[in-house]
């Protein structure tokens, strides 16, 4: 599991997905949350613009991160 430290309130689901280098651009990340791809907590989200906080974990494509 990967950690990614948070630098201010909150950072939106789709850009975490571009910041980890889990797709290649944005139109990718929105197609992966569109899809239900992306976990959320432990489950599906499809909220594109969701704010990630410090406590929460993300899940994709096999890849985990927490937010520190």
């Amino acid at each position: 599991m990967q950690t990614f430290t948070l630098k201010g309130e909150f950072i939106q689901l789709i850009q975490l997905l571009k910041v980890m280098n889990w797709v290649e651009h944005g139109a990718m990340a929105q197609w992966a949350v569109e899809e239900g791809l992306v976990k959320y907590n432990g489950e599906v989200d499809y909220r594109k613009r969701l704010k990630v906080k410090v406590g929460d974990m993300v899940e994709f494509d096999g890849n985990k991160v927490k937010i520190i």
